[in-house]
């Protein structure tokens, strides 16, 4: 049976200030907080709310036929909970009815895993920790920060316990073969794969509201036809996309919600089904291995990297920001941990970018790409001084790993000493006052031997048995 898996991704830009060179070493402080709650707020409103609220019904409507996946950058989830609490609310609302997967991804929506491994697992394993607190189950499948993908990033996902991965369906990568069916990873046949159809994502997250597009107006009978029209041995269609693509890259007015929300009712005409992705690679088998030696993502026609590292701008601030990726790893500074989880974000660097295409891109305060360079330098100029701070330049990574490893013993070592004193001390507080009592015991015995039958025992004879 035909099936479609739909995914939405929900990541929220955290927006830097215009931070000049004199305020490096004084102002320790990089955020523009009125752009962000301005920001998550006009997201929520416009996109968020309507669109869960849309996909609660859509599973209650048809009786939990309609299923759904979705991920949620750490650094989203942190906004969402300070700014639009109602979003959360509605996020436990779609979990309730058992018909969402929440899936595990960076949490920070960072270029990690093209970096290091040791930061990447952590911030992978954080957001899951997150996901599991949250809605009450560990995820089994994973996505990457814009679906990067390559054979080194499948077999370490793998090595972490995940059992399948989410990626675009690239056609460089793809070549003569669909991305409708379930793949494996060449390097670790147990992690699944499944392709984006880029086309039919595209047709509703990009194409939907434009009025020149040859297959304009979309209507969801269609859009269901052209999925049965396609070859019967292709069973898994996997429509991939941003939540907010639903009410802010296709605005409300364009009917984006009564599209999605008739889906359901002509997929079932067809017999075509909906599903989570451990659902897919549970009950399907994968048909082949897919060699992917290069990174490859869902951005742009090119569909690889470059758009984050395509220049020398680019490949600059990535490589200073992860020069010290081993020591803020190895530290425990809270503001350090966070201004790292923000720096490390895939948009600073897509602000960097010089690629011309078709899709415009925002660049919020800054005027160009030399412009978004030379301020993110600027913060990461102060960033690195505060680490350099904690962990002097002139001692290399491995001895300060074990300096910290020492200390970190000496700490365990010294709080087990102190519980095994505090052990002690009880004891020999419990001791004294068996002694005590024995003693006072005993003087009242000899009292009584030596003081006439029916004599008192006299105050000072107890409290010289006290002393």
């Amino acid at each position: 049976m035909r099936t479609i898996c739909l995914y939405f991704e929900i990541h929220q830009i955290i927006h830097l200030k215009r931070y000049r060179f004199f305020d490096i070493g004084t102002d320790h402080y990089y955020y523009d907080d009125y752009a962000n709650e301005i920001s998550i707020n006009e997201v929520a409103e416009r996109s968020y709310i309507p669109a869960l609220t849309t996909l609660i019904e859509m599973v209650k409507t048809s009786g939990g036929a309609f299923k759904v996946a979705l991920s949620i950058s750490g650094v989203a989830l942190e906004q969402l909970e300070i700014h639009a609490p109602a979003v959360v609310d509605l996020l436990h609302q779609l979990n309730d009815t058992g018909c969402c997967e929440f899936l595990a991804e960076p949490y920070s929506h960072g270029l990690a895993s093209l970096a290091n491994e040791d930061c990447f697992k952590e911030e992978v394993m954080r957001q899951s920790a997150k996901m599991k607190q949250m809605f009450g189950k560990a995820p089994k499948v994973f996505r990457n920060s814009s679906l990067i993908y390559n054979d080194e990033i499948g077999a370490m996902v793998a090595a972490w316990g995940f059992k399948g991965i989410l990626t675009e369906g690239a056609k460089h990568v793809l070549g003569w073969k669909s991305p409708h069916y379930v793949y494996h990873c060449s390097m670790n046949p147990n992690l699944k794969l499944l392709l984006r159809d880029f086309k039919l994502s595209d047709d509703i997250s990009l194409r939907f509201s434009n009025s020149e597009w040859n297959e304009y107006p979309l209507f969801a009978d269609k859009y269901i036809g052209w999925i049965d029209a396609l070859p019967q041995e292709e069973q898994v269609i996997n429509i991939f996309m941003e939540l907010s693509a639903l009410g802010m890259s296709q605005p409300l007015s364009s009917n984006i919600l009564d599209f999605l929300k008739a889906l359901p009712v002509c997929a079932k005409q067809k017999g075509i089904t909906f599903s989570t992705p451990t659902e897919i690679i549970t009950k399907l088998k994968s048909i082949s291995q897919l060699d992917v030696p290069y990174p490859m993502s869902w951005i742009d026609e090119e569909r690889d990297t470059s758009c984050w590292l395509g220049n020398v701008m680019q490949r600059e601030a990535f490589n200073k920001l992860y020069s010290v990726a081993e020591r803020v790893h190895l530290c425990d500074d809270r503001r350090i941990k966070q201004d790292w989880d923000y720096l490390q974000a895939s948009n600073n660097f897509r602000f960097m970018t010089t690629k011309i295409n078709g899709v415009g891109l925002n660049r919020g305060i800054y005027e160009s790409p030399y412009d978004a360079f030379t301020n993110y330098m600027n913060i990461l100029g102060d960033f690195m001084k505060r680490v350099d701070a904690l962990y002097p330049v002139d001692i290399d990574n491995e001895e300060l790993n074990a300096l910290l490893t020492t200390i970190k013993n000496q700490g365990t070592e010294i709080e087990e000493l102190h519980k095994e004193l505090d052990k002690m001390q009880a004891k020999l507080e419990k001791a004294k006052g068996v002694e005590k009592k024995e003693t006072k015991a005993e003087v009242k015995a000899t009292a009584k031997k030596s003081h006439p039958k029916g004599k008192r025992i006299t105050g000072s004879a107890l409290k010289n048995a006290d002393k």
